[in-house]
């Protein structure tokens, strides 16, 4: 794995996952501001770059001090151009972690969620030995729902989460 300053997690085929750290704000304020981020997995309210390296530290660094996972930016081996995120996140009204994933509209389409998505899930269950991973999708968003069923979860319910009705995936039938 490359050597430098960021702390790498995984390696595919053809990307590299990493701990965000506060040199990626640019890349923070940038998808979560994309169109597809504020439709289908909402508004975090960063309208500028120091809201962009709040949420950085305060919500995707922090879980890696206290939950031992998170969020991870995904970039590609070949040029190391910061594409996307995805990594598993802990929210208070999910009894489990579930996965999540977005990537730069410029990146959809060429099966990066599905390749980092699948490491994740694998380096989760293996090295961080969660068996139990759920995923929420916004259900008006076929792509995410495809990629959750491509990863082995299965549609629970539907559930309101942070006052928007999302479908709940896991990977247990009977939960």
């Amino acid at each position: 794995m490359p050597n430098d300053k960021h702390r790498y997690i995984l390696e595919t085929k053809r990307l590299i996952l990493r701990q965000f750290d506060v040199c990626d704000t640019d890349f923070i304020y940038e998808l979560m501001n994309s169109e597809l981020y504020l439709k289908n997995i909402g508004d975090r309210n960063i309208k500028n770059k120091e809201d962009a390296e709040r949420y950085l530290n305060n919500h995707i660094r922090s879980s890696y001090e206290t939950n031992g996972f998170g969020l991870y930016a995904v970039q590609l081996q070949e040029s190391q151009c910061l594409i996307g995120m995805t990594g598993l996140v802990i929210r208070n009204a999910l009894p489990h972690p579930d996965i999540g994933f977005c990537f730069l509209p410029e990146h959809m389409g060429k099966n990066y969620a599905l390749e980092s998505a699948l490491a994740v899930m694998d380096y989760a269950r293996n090295n961080l030995q969660i068996k139990h991973i759920l995923g929420v999708a916004n259900p008006e968003n076929d792509r995410s729902i495809r990629l959750l069923n491509k990863l082995g979860l299965r549609q629970q319910s539907v559930i309101t989460l942070n006052d928007n009705d999302v479908i709940l995936f896991s990977t247990d039938q009977g939960r």
